[in-house]
């Protein structure tokens, strides 16, 4: 009989959790940074194979929150637990296990379903390390298999792909077999923007960007989309939009590019830039984001 289930992913900031998602989906359904935090809602890529269906629940990183959206990011990391068949548990092999990687790992001491140790970033580090962290497992968690990869470069992801399919519980697919999200176009659209924004800005920036979507019409081979890019002060807005706009252009620019790969025929798209002042700590703006 077939597999399924739903498979958190679970780590502290920045080691490689959405670059993970993507490289098992084979597409990418999540946006990723060299920045931690980038990952602010469960986000679901759906693997399916002749052995059975993994859906993948990308969490934002456990760490200790600043404001009442990074409470609201580790709540929403933490109720995926509960509801998972299966916990990736991924480690940076490069960094090497730190004092956040060990409060994860005692976290999930108390999570029912089986726990994978992956360690991700093999191809940043020596085989020596790899093995050296390999062996520190059995000190910091119970695991039912641990997995040493590297998801930008998909070295040993088949082998970690079959071990999870194996202890995922029988059971048939929940969604069609051609499916590899359950995220509308609009949202991804919307993810676009914002990991632009997080690539191209300076550090003070990033953390404080949401992006709305105001418009999201298709027909006749053209996408017209329209969205806002709201910041917590005046500063950041100069940022954003740049010397003569230039810095909005390119982040116009490079989104657009992203979304007309992702849908496959033209898109027209128009930015602005708000300032919403505190909007992290402002219950009413987390909902209105979607973050609540």
């Amino acid at each position: 009989m077939a597999k399924s289930g739903f498979v958190a992913v679970i780590g502290r900031p920045n080691v490689g959790k959405s670059t993970l998602v993507n490289a098992l989906v084979g597409e990418k359904v999540a946006i990723t940074s060299d920045k931690p935090q980038t990952t602010r809602n469960i986000l679901k890529g759906i693997l399916t194979t002749a052995a059975g269906q993994a859906i993948f629940l990308d969490t934002p990183g456990l760490h200790r929150p600043l404001h009442k959206l990074g409470e609201a990011m580790v709540e929403a990391a933490r109720e995926t637990l509960s509801d998972a068949d299966l916990v990736l548990f991924v480690v940076d092999a490069a960094a090497g296990l730190r004092a956040a990687d060990r409060l994860v790992a005692e976290e999930l001491k108390t999570v029912a379903a089986p726990v994978v140790l992956v360690l991700n970033k093999i191809d940043q580090t020596g085989a020596g390390n790899v093995q050296k962290l390999a062996a520190q497992a059995g000190e910091i968690g119970d695991f039912a298999a641990v997995a040493a990869v590297s998801a930008s470069t998909r070295d040993n992801l088949p082998e970690l792909e079959r071990r999870l399919m194996e202890l995922l519980p029988e059971g048939p697919p929940f969604y069609p077999p051609d499916h590899i999200t359950d995220q509308q176009e609009r949202f991804i659209c919307a993810e676009f923007v914002r990991e632009k924004v997080l690539e191209l800005t300076r550090e003070e920036v990033p953390h404080a960007v949401a992006v709305e979507m105001e418009s999201f019409e298709e027909s006749e081979g053209l996408a017209r989309i329209s969205a806002t890019i709201y910041v917590e002060r005046d500063s950041q807005k100069g940022i954003v939009i740049g010397k003569n706009g230039q810095m909005l252009k390119a982040i116009g620019t490079q989104s657009r590019l992203a979304m007309e790969a992702m849908l496959g025929h033209r898109v027209f798209l128009e930015l602005r830039v708000k300032v919403k002042k505190d909007w992290r700590e402002d219950e009413k703006a987390l909902r209105g984001f979607g973050y609540r």
